[in-house]
């Protein structure tokens, strides 16, 4: 015999699962908009607490690079400006060369040379300027590895007549970063051992006869034995002030060997540092070529012309490239004679190309940190958008599957309802109504 059971459902009970259920629907849907209308699939933690991590850590890295990048903007700023100095620096020196080129001519009177010494003081004033120039922040473009606000100072009455007033040296580049400075002291400053800048000057020569000197030479860094009558030792090092020798001419023979000049001078050093200090030395030369002055420690160079007791020559470190701009003015305008202007402008022409080569090989170095900085910001681009997809696939939606999955869930959400409302009807006080 079988039995018949019998269950019994309240209508209570069913309004409140149904109720449930479109709480339910309606919650989903109201998070499926969210997230179509930010366009995010994670929009707080708890909806993916790894995904809302990695985009987390995308953002931290992007931000970073951002950072890096206005900071190398910065930078690039100002290497640009600092280039861009130097450019005008070697128009302005380019100049300065041609105006000393023309102070040779031997049409120029003393007149002309002075008026000619009068343009190249105002250049010579720009070119100081230049080198004290500041970026946009205020600091110094030739500043180095640390300055004053006025890097190079001068002239000063003591020697050296110039100097920078900073720590020497270029900063290094890091992997997102380029200076924010080039080296000043490597530019503007002279070092004996490296660039062989020094000045000779010779004593009033008559018109009727000619005295030249060419250009110096670095003979020997090395301490060896001094001799009895001159004394070699090791150049100076950078940044102590290279003694001014004064060699007077005490004999001449051009008659005990035809053809040949013998020369007897005497060298005199100021500060003595050297010991002994250098005494008198006799050279022999042909008489048609230049005669080899030497007994000076580390440096030698040469004379050109006819040579007579009572000469005088003095030879002295040129520190900077404002010396030299400093002597060529002085020299030129203080030229009595054509004899004295050629000696001038032979000796400001070597030691301004000496000069001018310096700034060039500053100028390449940041030409070298632009390229630089152009690669940084080349390689940091990458990495944005790298970065920018880890953070996408972390958080952002799938536009395609969010709109359907928002038609499937709002088209679940009306059948509910409409099913639901067919439910209240089936009550047994509606069906007795």
């Amino acid at each position: 015999m079988s039995t018949t059971s019998f269950s019994r459902l309240g209508t209570a009970n069913t309004y409140d699962t149904a109720r449930s259920n479109l709480l339910e629907r309606q919650t989903a849907l109201s998070n499926l908009q969210e997230q179509l209308t930010s366009g995010k699939r994670v929009n707080t933690a708890s909806d993916d607490p790894t995904a809302a991590a990695q985009a987390e850590r995308a953002m931290t890295r992007i931000s970073r690079i951002q950072t890096d990048q206005r900071a190398l903007d910065a930078q690039r700023d100002s290497i640009t400006q600092a280039e861009g100095t130097l450019g005008d620096v070697a128009s302005a020196m380019q100049r300065f060369r041609e105006l000393v080129v023309n102070a040779g001519s031997g049409v120029n009177t003393s007149a002309d040379r002075t008026t000619i010494a009068g343009e190249l003081q105002g250049l010579r004033d720009e070119i100081f300027a230049l080198a004290n120039r500041k970026d946009t922040n205020g600091q110094p473009l030739f500043g180095a590895l640390a300055s004053a606000l006025t890097p190079f100072v001068g002239p000063l009455a003591a020697a050296p007549d110039y100097t920078f007033n900073g720590l020497p040296g270029q900063l290094a580049s890091s992997e997102v970063s380029i200076p924010f400075a080039l080296d000043g002291d490597s530019a503007f400053m002279h070092q004996p051992a490296r660039d062989a800048v020094f000045n000779v000057s010779v004593s009033n020569i008559p018109t009727n006869r000619t005295l030249t000197t060419d250009n110096v030479v670095i003979t020997n860094q090395a301490t060896v034995a001094a001799t009895a009558t001159a004394s070699a030792a090791t150049l100076p090092a950078p940044g102590v002030p290279y003694p001014v020798y004064t060699i007077g001419i005490t004999a001449v023979d051009t008659i005990t060997v035809p053809g040949t000049t013998t020369l007897t001078y005497s060298i005199a050093e100021t500060p003595s540092v050297t010991l002994p200090a250098p005494g008198a030395v006799t050279i022999s030369y042909p008489s048609n070529s230049p005669g080899p002055i030497t007994g000076i420690p580390g440096l030698s160079f040469s004379i050109t012309g006819t040579p007579a007791v009572g000469d005088t020559l003095t030879i002295g470190e040129r520190p900077s490239v404002f010396s030299v701009l400093d002597d060529a003015i002085k020299n030129i305008k203080g030229a009595t004679n054509n004899n004295a202007a050629t000696q001038a402008v032979s000796q400001a022409l070597n030691n301004l190309d000496i000069g001018m080569s310096r700034m060039a090989a500053v100028r390449g170095q940041a030409g070298d940190l632009l390229n630089r900085a152009d690669r940084i910001t080349d390689n940091q681009s990458k990495r944005s958008i790298q970065l920018e997809g880890a953070r996408s696939r972390a958080e952002d939606l799938d536009m395609v599957k969010g709109v359907s999955d928002f038609q499937n869930q709002q088209t679940g959400y009306q059948a509910a309802l409409q099913s639901y409302a067919q439910v209240q009807k089936l009550s047994l006080f509606n069906y007795i109504s």
